[in-house]
């Protein structure tokens, strides 16, 4: 029987991105990730080794298995009846099996959570694709929605306030004081941040309806951060958003600076410590626990600055339960009601049904669930 809070859903599919659990995994995972991109075998190869420096496996899916956990958990607490599944992108368990899982169990229609907070083709509409191809290899799938883009949800960036007041008590008083706030995110081509979000308002974009929402809302995230960071302290640090984890052939242009590069260059100005805040990211996956902890914490001692790292959200009692104010709050939308939409910062709540055009496949147009086209 469907609660009455989440129907029409009978089910909540947590959509995430996967990763390799022993060293054989290693090498078909990433495989599966860049098929199609042209990424040279030799770049491949290079980005392998940073998975074997952690046995060869990579933390995401024992991170997912803890926060479905804790949703599980966090919805019987608050009295919310609706069974959760879970399916990867690039690395088992698949969407495929989990649309199979669902079809078996009778459901008939289900909400997504994505483990990407913000709108790029990579962050939002490969996932709506890989949902569709899923679909169309099951029979019996259910229809499928997805919850709204939560970058500017309080659920999200309150844990990120935190989580950088903790690492700015990490450093050293007298540095304390000077700190840089890095805000990290995945590079993606700036093509793709161009086609993001284009065909919204500027409302929901943070542009002029053409584009560029990947970059507009890590802004607007970083901005209220930075806001918050001064209100708690009283004093205002100098923040700026940078990128990590570019995997793209050398030709093509991506969003930089890069992390690491950006410290050497603030190291050369005279900042004294640096606070790496992952904003990009929901939990400690690879590209933090290596691109971040590894590498950048390397540039950092190279170039004699002071490094703290804030934490992601990963299952902070906030993060989980922002998955069940937008479950009840997508239900409610979809039952014609008009319900309350947290936001915090300058943008809007973001939309519910992706746009026509939004996020555009670089590659050309491949058929996608939970939008308009």
């Amino acid at each position: 029987m469907t609660d009455s809070g989440t129907a029409p859903y009978d089910a909540l599919l947590l959509v995430s991105f996967g990763g390799p659990e022993k060293p054989d995994d290693v090498l078909p995972f990433l495989e599966n990730v860049t098929r199609g991109r042209q990424v040279p075998r030799e770049r491949l190869e290079q980005v392998a080794q940073h998975y074997q420096l952690f046995g060869g496996r990579s933390p995401l899916n024992d991170l997912n298995r803890g926060f479905l956990a804790a949703v599980e958990e966090d919805l019987r607490g608050n009295g919310v009846s609706l069974p959760v599944y879970w399916g990867n992108r690039n690395w088992d368990p698949y969407l495929t099996d989990a649309m199979g899982q669902m079809a078996k169990d009778g459901v008939e229609r289900a909400v997504c959570f994505f483990t990407s907070a913000y709108s790029s083709y990579s962050g939002c509409r490969q996932y709506r694709e890989d949902l569709a191809a899923a679909v169309a290899d099951v029979d019996n799938a259910p229809q499928l929605d997805r919850v709204r883009h939560y970058f500017n949800h309080p659920g999200f960036v309150e844990p990120i306030v935190d989580a950088t007041l903790a690492a700015l008590a990490e450093l050293p008083a007298d540095a304390r004081g000077d700190a840089r706030l890095l805000y990290t995110t995945h590079s993606i081509p700036v093509a793709m941040n161009d086609a993001s979000g284009a065909g919204g308002s500027r409302a929901q974009t943070g542009s002029d309806g053409a584009g560029g929402a990947y970059v507009a809302q890590h802004e607007t995230v970083a901005a209220e951060v930075t806001e918050r960071i001064r209100q708690h302290t009283g004093h205002r640090f100098a923040g700026e958003l940078v990128y990590c984890s570019r995997s793209g052939p050398a030709e093509v242009p991506w969003l930089g600076p890069d992390v690491s590069d950006r410290i050497a260059s603030v190291a050369r100005h005279g900042v004294a410590a640096v606070i790496v805040v992952p904003i990009g990211f929901v939990a400690d996956h690879m590209e933090v626990v290596y691109d971040l902890d590894t590498e950048a914490r390397a540039a950092a001692e190279q170039a004699g600055v002071a490094f703290a790292r804030a934490a992601t959200p990963g299952v902070d009692p906030r993060f989980v339960a922002l998955v069940r104010d937008l479950v009840l709050e997508r239900a409610a939308a979809e039952r014609g009601d008009s319900p309350g939409r947290a936001a915090v910062g300058t943008l809007a709540p973001s939309w519910d049904v992706c746009p026509i055009g939004c996020c555009a496949n670089p590659r050309g147009p491949r058929p996608a669930l939970c939008g308009r086209g």
